[in-house]
């Protein structure tokens, strides 16, 4: 029997994206069922709602969800979907795989780190204020707690030892944010304890920034705060060809999401030029979740070959194909290795 997972196009190309990567799923013969939903801008201003108590009921019914890109108004308007969704369904851990690819351009071949980023407290909780009349002062409240602190980082370890990698980089900001950023990393050295066989260090914020532009090779699994975890993990798509080619994964005790982080690309919407690769990837995160490893593998394998191949890829990939040429290039591949 098929897994329902809610589909959330999203904004945008989102549409265009969406349909492509249903179309690779089936040709690798993914055991899916899709329950289409509404998030985002669209259902904004179609519903007066960016997130429809609808789409909520079918989350949590089939505690899956598979998102396209959402638009978020910048300074005003409704806050982040992606922010309430995470929150809403606890979903504690993001994900956030940049690996080297082949055929994309990079300043680095070598590239293979997982960012682990807590995803419900720090800066993002929303609790900012005015102190003011005027409006002329501002202040915005972090929050970091031990627990939410110990699954995060305990989920980084437990990775680490089911994909069989080695080293565990904690990010922090302790010497300055001593008591947020300082327990978390308290916890993290608690934490460590439990895997003697994982290797572990710690790095200020600012000095791993650094270093990851520079012999990004040495990391291998980094587990941070929220703010720190959110421009970490941009930074860490950057080293392999950008956002467009990064999968991410949002995790919880019940629920999973599964996302591409990118924007909504209104400006190329209707053009069959977006890049289907990242929310691509993403579904894979999902499939592996799933067990259903060789569907996976077989898509992953699609795609390391067609994006050597300019002649099918999309623009921004240095092709010169489109949405469409590139889904029915991984899918031949996959037909292929199917016969």
């Amino acid at each position: 029997m098929p897994t329902k997972v809610v589909l959330i196009p999203g904004d945008g190309i989102g549409a265009e994206i969406s349909q492509a990567v249903q179309q690779i799923l089936k040709a690798a013969g993914a055991d899916i069922e899709w329950i289409p939903a509404e998030a985002g801008q669209k259902a904004y201003e179609e519903q007066g709602n960016p997130l429809p108590e609808k789409t909520v009921e079918l989350i949590d019914q089939h505690k899956l969800v598979l998102k396209g890109p959402l638009a978020t108004p910048v300074g005003s308007g409704f806050r982040s979907v992606n922010v309430s969704l995470r929150q809403k369904f606890d979903l504690f851990a993001n994900i956030r795989p940049a690996k080297s690819l082949p055929g994309v351009d990079s300043h680095f071949t070598h590239v293979d780190l997982v960012t682990f980023r807590e995803n419900t407290q720090g800066l993002y909780i929303g609790q900012e204020r005015y102190v003011n009349d005027e409006k002329s002062h501002a202040e915005s409240i972090a929050v970091v707690t031990r627990e939410a602190s110990d699954r995060i980082i305990r989920a980084a370890f437990e990775y680490a030892v089911q994909k069989g990698r080695k080293k565990v980089t904690l990010v922090h900001k302790a010497n300055i944010l001593k008591l947020t950023t300082g327990l978390f990393l308290e916890v993290g050295r608690d934490v460590a304890k439990d895997f003697p066989d994982i290797e572990f260090n710690d790095m200020i914020v600012d000095n791993c920034a650094m270093q990851m532009v520079l012999r990004p090779e040495q990391f291998d699994i980094i587990v941070t705060t929220n703010l720190f975890g959110d421009i970490l993990s941009d930074l860490a798509s950057g080293l392999v060809g950008g956002l467009g080619v990064t999968g991410s994964a949002n995790m919880g005790k019940t629920h999973a999401m599964f996302e591409a982080v990118h924007g909504s690309a209104p400006d190329i919407v209707g053009r069959n030029i977006a890049n289907p690769t990242a929310l691509l990837f993403s579904a894979i995160m999902l499939l592996e979740h799933l067990e259903q490893f060789e569907v996976a593998e077989r898509i992953r394998e699609a795609v390391n070959k067609v994006l050597i191949n300019k002649k099918v890829c999309t623009p921004d990939l240095g092709g010169r194909g489109s949405t469409q040429s590139y889904a029915d290039a991984v899918c031949d591949e996959i037909k292929q290795k199917m016969k």
